[in-house]
């Protein structure tokens, strides 16, 4: 993502699709949606009612880079859940975290954390608040969407020291995301555990690079893996990739600063073992060609100082797919 915002949970390496799109934390799909529409006719570039070319450009870049992957990722079901568990996890990391979360910059969110009760209703009015005007000046979005983000990292807080704490939600119902019970709930189905998806908020990410990387186009693959490390940056496969998408870019440097960190995050992934070879391959390589004498020099360019394919597709066949026999 090319916008800088580091306020609120985007300190946390951690894209906030709530206050992008200006809706609480428990907002329903319906909310959501209608949200949606509100913010696209403000920004769409069919209905945005900015006079120069520069504000119209800069309300395009915020309806497609940041309004339309917010609403891709909270509209869908399995999407919008992934997403909580990682909110869940940052709620549980704030805890440990509070006298340097408490270093607040917005008063909405200093006059969330003084809250004593009621806390859901002045966690909503005061966002809607913010979310009133979050697109009609469209210099000041960004510092809006920082502002809700702190918002909700304090609600997140707040959260967190309740004795339910924060949960991830069900299909149905948005109190239990955080501690309440739904509808005709009981006292056990309060204290159930909701089993977390094992799919990672990542994985749509990964599935375009390598469809990305299959069409050797390396540098849209490059922009997925970047987003995916926005969102994990301790994901292994992710560097594994990137690290693919690097070498196969001819940055040899990147790539293996990329493998390096994959292997240490997982010293059995595949895919970084077989780059690994490669890199290792390169490297011997190069350090041989120092130690040529100049009839070895003068042998080489003869052929094009290529290395000889044994392998029927070369380096890096058995990593990106060569010739078949």
């Amino acid at each position: 993502m090319s916008f800088q915002i580091e306020q609120g949970l985007f300190k946390f390496e951690f894209i906030d699709h709530h206050a992008i799109l200006g809706v609480p934390i428990d907002a329903d799909p319906e909310q959501i949606r209608q949200r949606y529409k509100q913010i696209a006719r403000h920004l769409h570039p069919d209905s945005c009612p900015a006079e120069t070319q520069a504000e119209k450009d800069w309300a395009v870049q915020l309806f497609s880079k940041l309004v339309s992957p917010a609403y891709a990722q909270l509209s869908k079901v399995r999407n919008r859940a992934e997403h909580m568990v990682m909110l869940r996890r940052i709620s549980k990391r704030l805890a440990g975290e509070a006298p340097q979360v408490q270093q607040l910059k917005s008063e909405a969110a200093k006059q969330l954390a003084q809250t004593g009760g009621n806390l859901d209703n002045v966690y909503k009015t005061l966002l809607q608040n913010l979310a009133a005007n979050q697109y009609e000046s469209l210099d000041k979005s960004l510092d809006a969407i920082a502002q809700i983000s702190e918002l909700n990292m304090v609600y997140l807080l707040q959260k967190g020291k309740d004795t339910q704490g924060f949960r991830t939600p069900g299909t149905t119902g948005n109190d239990a995301a955080f501690g309440g019970t739904q509808a005709g709930g009981s006292k056990d189905m309060e204290n159930k555990v909701v089993p977390q998806p094992k799919a990672s908020p990542v994985d749509p990410y990964l599935r375009r690079a390598e469809e990305y990387i299959a069409k050797n186009n390396f540098a849209k693959a490059v922009l997925e893996l970047r987003d995916a490390l926005h969102l994990e940056p301790n994901n292994s496969s992710s560097h594994s990739l990137l690290g693919m998408a690097y070498l196969k870019q001819n940055q040899a440097t990147m790539a293996k600063v990329h493998i390096n960190k994959a292997l240490q995050l997982n010293p059995q992934d595949p895919k970084a073992l077989q780059t690994k070879q490669i890199l290792d391959a390169l490297a011997q390589k190069a350090a041989g060609s120092k130690t040529k004498t100049p009839q070895q020099s003068a042998q080489d360019k003869s052929t094009g100082g290529k290395p000889s394919d044994q392998s029927g597709g070369g380096l890096f066949g058995g990593l990106f797919g060569g010739k078949k026999k």
